[in-house]
């Protein structure tokens, strides 16, 4: 484990018109006891989420580690979730094994989390095989996470998508319309509810409420990545104020 004294520089690769994982993934880890990060970002262009723009964007993650290695990042966070499920299933193991081959040189490896390898990680670690989902996008992009992670055995028991093409409106998605498309969902079937699937969809502020009003796990992307960041660092998986996925009680199958 890294000496709390000195400061993890985690690398941020997102999207050009994202704002969210700057604020949320900040704003979880600061809760740290045990340890400090500061956040250094690279942006690749995308401003329309849809499959044409996400393959553009995905393109220009070489260049983004590039300059991420620059400042000697120690973790690598790709922020984009739909941006690695919307090319198909096992994606997010081929951007992994990518980033690893062009960090080869680099000893010790950084750590090396997408968004999307996060939230399956999370899912094991609350034993969540039946999952419900709020989704910003269009809904034929939420059809192919819906599949994603189907093709990774979670069943997806409901999702909602609330059809927002512009990414920079998905960061201004107020929170009572979130939680309005959760109380749509029928949650009967699902050990755990995803209140939002992008990490560019804020929700941080309101994972505790769902859980307390929906009574199981509620997590989101952002949630997801930093429990996912902290494991792979070697950290203790706990922050407050961050729902079940986050809390030291959380069963685990590890």
């Amino acid at each position: 484990m890294k000496a709390a004294a000195t400061p993890i520089r985690v690398g941020l690769i997102i999207p050009s018109s994202n704002v969210t994982v700057e604020t949320e993934l900040p704003a979880l880890l600061t809760r740290h006891r045990a340890a400090r990060f500061t956040f250094h970002s690279s942006r690749m262009r995308m401003q329309a989420v849809s499959e044409e723009a996400l393959r553009a964007m995905n393109a220009q993650r070489e260049r983004c580690v590039a300059e991420l290695t620059d400042v000697s990042c120690e973790a690598f966070v790709y922020g984009c979730l739909v941006a690695l499920m919307a090319q198909g299933p096992g994606e997010h193991r081929r951007v992994t094994a990518a980033i690893q081959e062009q960090l080869r040189d680099r000893e010790p490896l950084p750590a090396i989390v997408t968004s999307a390898d996060a939230l399956l990680e999370a899912f094991r670690a609350l034993r969540a095989q039946r999952v419900a989902l709020v989704m910003p996008y269009m809904k034929s992009l939420a059809r192919k996470v819906v599949d994603y992670l189907e093709a990774e055995r979670i069943e997806v028991t409901d999702w909602v998508a609330l059809e927002e093409p512009d990414n920079a409106a998905v960061a201004c998605i107020q929170g009572p319309r979130i939680l309005a498309a959760a109380r749509a969902l029928d949650l009967t079937k699902a050990d755990a509810l995803v209140l939002s699937a992008c990490v560019q969809m804020p929700s941080l502020p309101l994972i505790e409420e769902a859980e307390t009003e929906f009574g199981l796990p509620v997590l989101s992307a952002s949630t997801a990545t930093a429990f996912t960041l902290l494991r792979r660092l070697g950290l203790p998986t706990v922050l407050p104020s961050a729902g079940r996925l986050l809390q030291p009680d959380r069963q685990d199958m590890r």
